[in-house]
């Protein structure tokens, strides 16, 4: 895929794209954590770029949100919409939902929108899904206890590339190899030529090392399973929950987690556990291995029958008087059963095991002297081998830990995004469940709503009326004040951007065809200054241009300036609209005066008021059709009739 053919896509961009492993299926699937991956993009540009790639690949051309309010209109739909996620991901993923004006598109999305209103919402689903978020890369990690080996220099650069982990060291011969050996744990030799090496210490030679990161540094992937452990238990939650078919076993996915700590250490061996204990542990063990043997030989001297009293001997040797003469006489073997009781101490405390306590025979120096002090050397040298044989069975346990997780490592990134897929269905199953929507229906000119709700009014949505509305041509809408003119107009745009969405409408049913454009135009707040009201003249006559079948919305238009002149305009808005294939609903109190001036029929709808009871309105918020409503004033006049008996105010209804 040429990326830089993706609306607002840069070379810069297009690069970091290329270095995703699947750019194409993310743009193509919409995934928008996938594309965040990329060098530089955040989610908020991912989400940008699946909505470019996705308006390319349907040929639409991104101008159905024709004006401010329209988009306003939008945000505040998807604004619902993301309100009932449980993710940040699924939030940015609706984002990729947008109105269409294009068939293929909008059937698309009508196919998942279908797919995700069969869903049920289960609040232990909701609570799972709360702990899942994108998979992410660990940092890098160095391993220092193991190192890679090569004569060639170009080999050197890959592997340096290949494994930013280890330290990667240029040889010549086996010479430099078997130093190196002294230095490191594992030594990993790259080239064939040193097959059949014989050196001490613990030297591969791998020739295919760059092809299996797994072998040479599963690190990496068990750092992967570790910073990543608690989205994936929940997205196995999720999963188990929802009833979703996982792709990939979940037992096994749970074995290999409990077998690494939040560290990428391992965790659940119990021979690895005593290495690490005792390499920890092995200055200490010297150092009360030490007093063991010298708390011995004190007791000892004390005890012993020689011609200096016992406790005069002791004062002169801790003085430091040479008494090895002495004690190779007169205490040699208490000399022997104090070290013995020192190697004891360091074996029982460290529990090594036969095979290890090689240098735990040469820690103290056989010839007597006291106090005993253990050979520095040899306690390095133990601590060395204990470490080495750490290093060496945490490295196979590794690498046999890696070896099971490799096989879950792609079908791990299916099963998070399965997770959080599903978050994107539930958010617009619980819209249609708490609004009461239905798929719309489309094949009728213009729009035919019944039953519909708008969800954007500051009440409960279940005491909001219903309304039944029906336009199709140039229509006005009249009605008394807060009578619900303005709510009905949101109502019909709600409505035709979540049908041009592809998703489920608040209402028992709707029909209606598909527009190339949504034309909002709000109420004005007061009357415009002359440049202000020439260039919303400028707008209308961009309007009366150009494309046909759009949907216009436009509520009081007169007050941007008098009500004669505004009379006038919006019938010659209203002429121009009339000889277009287009929807439109202007609401207006100038109705009779419009009409007076159009020079065509134009039909006029109502939102009536039944009648003032304790002084609040009682409106039928359905418009009737062909039916001037009567205004405020006059339901006020026409009360105080009736009430009053006064003929002033009998006169005054008739002016009406």
């Amino acid at each position: 895929m040429e990326f830089t053919a993706i609306p607002g896509v840069g070379e810069k961009t297009a690069a970091s794209l290329a270095r995703l492993d699947d750019a194409e299926r993310a743009l193509r699937d919409g995934d928008v954590a996938a594309l965040a991956r990329a060098p530089g993009l955040t989610e908020g540009r991912a989400a940008a770029i699946a909505r470019g790639a996705i308006r390319r690949r349907h040929g639409d051309d991104g101008d159905f949100l024709a004006t401010d309010r329209s988009r306003e209109l939008y945000e505040d739909v998807l604004g619902l919409l993301q309100a009932r996620t449980q993710t940040t991901y699924a939030e940015k993923r609706l984002e990729t939902l947008f109105p269409s004006s294009t068939e293929s598109r909008i059937e698309e999305v009508r196919a998942f929108a279908a797919d995700a209103m069969k869903r049920d919402v289960d609040d232990a689903v909701l609570e799972a899904l709360s702990g899942v978020s994108p998979l992410t890369s660990p940092p890098t990690q160095r391993v220092r206890e193991r190192c890679l080996a090569t004569a060639d220099a170009e080999r050197y650069a890959e592997a340096e590339a290949a494994y930013p982990e280890l330290s990667v060291e240029i040889v010549e011969d086996a010479r430099d190899v078997a130093e190196l050996a002294r230095s490191y744990s594992t030594v990993v030799v790259l080239d064939e030529s040193f097959a059949g090496i014989d050196v001490e210490g613990d030297v591969r030679v791998r020739p295919d090392a760059l092809e299996h990161p797994e072998d040479i540094v599963p690190e990496r992937l068990l750092d992967f399973f570790a910073v990543n452990r608690g989205r994936l238990e929940a997205s196995a939650e999720v999963h188990e929950a929802a009833g979703m078919e996982p792709t990939c076993s979940l037992a096994e996915l749970r074995d290999g987690l409990s077998r690494v700590d939040d560290d990428g250490e391992l965790v659940g061996d119990e021979e690895l556990a005593r290495l690490t204990a005792a390499v920890d542990d092995v200055d200490a063990a010297v150092s009360t291995a030490e007093s063991v043997a010298n708390d011995h030989l004190r007791d000892a001297i004390r005890e012993q029958d020689v011609t200096i009293e016992g406790t005069d001997f002791l004062s002169l040797v801790e003085q430091g008087a040479r008494v090895d003469s002495l004690l190779d006489r007169e205490l040699a073997d208490e000399y022997d059963d104090a070290l013995t009781k020192a190697r004891e101490h360091v074996v029982d405390s460290l529990s090594l095991q036969s095979g290890e306590t090689g240098p735990v025979d040469r820690l103290f120096p056989s010839d007597p002297s006291f106090p005993v002090d253990h050979r520095e050397d040899v306690a390095a040298r133990l601590e060395t081998e204990l470490g080495a044989a750490r290093d060496q069975r945490a490295a196979r346990l590794k690498a046999d830990l890696a070896t099971d997780l490799g096989d879950l490592r792609d079908p791990v990134e299916e099963l998070v995004r399965d997770a959080l897929e599903l978050d994107v269905e539930l958010a617009v199953a619980r819209f249609a469940t708490e609004f009461d929507c239905v798929m719309p229906e489309f094949g009728h000119a213009g729009f035919a709503i019944e039953g519909g709700r708008s969800p954007l009014l500051d009440v409960p949505f279940e005491e909001v009326d219903p309304v039944d509305y029906e336009v199709s041509g140039v229509t006005l809408l009249s009605g008394v004040n807060s009578g619900g003119k303005t709510s009905t107009l949101d109502l019909v745009g709600v409505v035709v951007l979540l049908a041009q969405m592809g998703l489920p409408v608040p209402a028992e049913r709707v029909e209606l065809g598909v527009v190339e454009e949504l034309h909002y135009y709000e109420k004005s707040q007061g009357t415009l200054d002359a440049g202000a009201f020439e260039s919303t003249l400028r707008d209308f006559a961009t309007l009366t241009e150009g494309a046909a079948n759009r949907l216009v919305l436009v509520d009081e238009l007169e007050s941007i300036t008098e009500p004669g002149a505004s009379a006038k305009i919006i019938a010659g808005i209203l002429e121009e609209l009339d000889g277009q294939e287009t929807t439109a609903v202007f609401v207006s109190h100038l109705a009779g005066g419009i009409r007076e001036a159009a020079e065509f029929p134009v039909a006029v709808d109502g939102i009536e008021a039944v009648g003032l009871e304790d002084g609040e309105l009682q409106v039928n918020r359905s418009p009737v059709k062909d039916h001037l409503a009567r205004s405020t004033p006059e339901l006020i006049v026409e009360k105080l009739a009736g009430e009053s008996g006064n003929a002033f105010y009998d006169r005054l209804l008739k002016k009406f």
